[in-house]
């Protein structure tokens, strides 16, 4: 793998360089962005003539003098009261093309973080005994493209999927269950064992019956609580029946994680039951340190700045006032962990805006316990809420939230009937037709969420979703395929960069367009921000659109050069569609 320069940074290497041998005591920075005007604008120039007291004008004046224009630099000019307009050579952007072209495919050219750390990541955190539902999709979706995103530029990453796998809930399941053995049914109406989603169902029912026994029987609710004690003093009996809970419920969270194309690994999930030998040392810490105080019986942390409605200072409990714990102690439990044990450098939490409070007050705590500091930071990457059509929060017609593999199926069965609908024209196969129409609805789901700045709601409209037009993932799809088209008829032809020919304007848009792959991967990785590429994908595909409008690429008039140089553009293109949808767990098949 070799590490690429893009235009940008030869752009910007030629400019500090005039602008240093102009103002040799000044910081160097020309402020380079793209522009609609030329190719790039400078715009540091007019912060370093004040601080020069210099005429802005004349100062740019005297560092156009100093660019060494030719290879790189085609022309350059001053504008308004001391910008910069720059237009880059036909031949600088085929040469660093060329050079990303031939780098390895998985890469591009794109390089590695100069200061990688680990970061771990909590993502994807569903409850046992209880059904996936709506509301755990972005966390999974969110989380997953991260992941790709800061592997990809060098992070190490550890995944955590902080799964609910403790607390009254699971002794008020237990003691039901005991009570009431022939409401779980192991075998469908054929004697056949069941799991996966018709099992979890059955404990989903089963939870909903026990809880609304726990809300209305005072005798049930203290039976419970006592179960609630042997399961956490380790009693082999109330132990085993909740290990069969966890288990059951994985089989149906890696069938779930499957149909979301995601990968999911054994080691990664680590519960809230993964912490309970932390939580007594958790809570001396914090109360010897004078970090927490005890409060009416309870184990708490006060911050100034936070107060309820009467104006009192809101806690943190750590510990409840009958010695239990909260989910706090848990939290701080699980950062003592990842900081001390996994080493991390960066915590990053993909968690519901809802949820923003109480992880300021726990995020908080671990810096006065010196858990973190300037080294080891925690952030969480909240997101909005998926609303339906009428922008309400998105619920069945009785209230309720959808179950998440309801909503992956029926996207499912819309991408297909899309896909049909043009697999004669294309020559698909029946088993093409059944993969793509996975891809493209998956993708779909994905891609929908993965658009929108994560800290925003979205509307879920699953026929827009699955549309080939506007800014979905279907239309990059196609995009990608459709090169795969040319690709294949483009017989004895094949893709070649040829740098000394002239570029016509809409060869030169996608070419400065594919330059800034690297910029725009290391922005999303470095601002946790996935909607940043799919922003950048959507405008490479409808670049390639216009390229397609206005330079025909196999077309028998052109000379055998301009053939191979613009399949040469449009198979990088593919290569940047397929990668950068890779890193949002996004398929591209070769046939759409």
């Amino acid at each position: 793998m070799t590490s690429v320069t893009s235009l940008t940074d030869l752009v910007h290497q030629r400019l500090a360089n005039a602008l240093s041998a102009t103002l040799p005591e000044a910081d160097a920075d020309p402020l380079l962005r793209r522009s609609d005007r030329a190719d790039f604008q400078a715009n540091g120039i007019l912060a370093l003539a004040k601080k020069a007291k210099a005429n802005p004008r004349e100062l740019a004046t005297q560092v156009v003098a100093q660019v060494v224009a030719g290879d790189v630099i085609k022309d350059i000019e001053v504008s308004g009261p001391g910008f910069l307009n720059i237009t880059i050579s036909d031949r600088a952007i085929t040469e660093t093309l060329a050079a990303r072209y031939a780098d390895d495919t998985a890469r591009l050219g794109v390089p590695l973080a100069e200061h990688p750390g680990t970061t771990v990541i909590d993502y994807a955190q569903p409850n046992v005994a209880k059904e996936m539902h709506v509301g755990h999709l972005r966390s999974a979706v969110i989380g997953d493209a991260v992941v790709q995103l800061l592997e990809f530029t060098g992070e190490s990453v550890v995944r955590r999927h902080h799964i609910g796998d403790w607390g009254t809930q699971f002794g008020m399941l237990i003691q039901y269950l005991d009570e009431h053995p022939g409401e779980l049914d192991h075998k469908s109406a054929d004697g056949a064992e069941i799991s996966g989603e018709e099992a979890m169902s059955n404990l989903d029912r089963l939870y909903k019956a026990a809880r609304k026994l726990f809300d209305s029987d005072e005798e049930f609710k203290t039976r419970a609580r006592r179960r609630v004690v042997d399961l956490q003093a380790g009693d082999p009996q109330t132990l085993a029946a909740w290990q069969k809970f966890v288990d059951e419920s994985k089989i149906y969270f890696f069938s779930v994680f499957e149909k979301l194309d995601m990968e999911i690994r054994d080691a990664d999930i680590v519960g809230e039951s993964g912490y309970n030998d932390m939580l007594d040392e958790t809570c001396r810490l914090l109360e010897e340190s004078g970090v927490a105080e005890i409060s009416d019986g309870a184990l708490c942390v006060f911050f100034d700045d936070i107060k309820g409605p009467d104006g009192n200072r809101v806690p943190l409990i750590v510990r409840k006032s009958d010695g239990g714990y909260g989910y706090a102690a848990t939290d701080l439990s699980a950062i003592r962990d990842r900081v001390f044990n996994l080493k991390a450098t960066s915590l990053l939490y993909v968690v519901d805006v809802r949820q923003s409070l109480h992880f300021k007050m726990v995020f908080e705590t671990a810096r006065r316990a010196g858990w973190l500091n300037d080294d080891v930071t925690a952030y969480q990457l909240a997101f909005g809420t998926i609303l339906g059509k009428d922008g309400k929060p998105f619920k069945t017609r009785e209230g309720v939230s959808v179950k998440l593999e309801d909503l992956l199926d029926e996207a499912v069965q819309r991408a297909t009937a899309v896909v049909r609908d043009k697999a004669e024209k294309v020559g698909l196969t029946e088993q093409e037709i059944v993969d793509n129409g996975r891809y493209v609805g998956i993708g779909a789901v994905k891609y929908a969420d993965l658009s929108t700045s994560a800290v925003r709601d979205y509307k879920f409209d699953l026929d827009q979703m699955v549309s080939l037009n506007g800014d979905t993932s279907v239309y990059l799809q196609y995009a990608y395929a459709r090169i795969q088209s040319i690709l294949r008829k483009a017989g004895e032809a094949r893709p070649v960069a040829h740098p000394e020919l002239e570029l016509a304007p809409a060869e030169r848009a996608l070419g400065l367009h594919l330059d800034q792959f690297s910029e725009v991967v290391a922005e999303a990785a470095k601002e946790y921000a996935p909607h940043k590429l799919t922003a950048y994908l959507y405008q490479l595909a409808s670049t390639l659109t216009t390229f397609y409008d206005q330079c025909h690429v196999l077309s028998p008039d052109n000379a055998p050069e301009v053939v191979e140089n613009r399949l040469f553009l449009v198979d990088l293109t593919a290569r940047t569609l397929h990668r950068g949808m890779a890193l949002l767990g996004i398929r591209t098949p070769e046939k759409l």
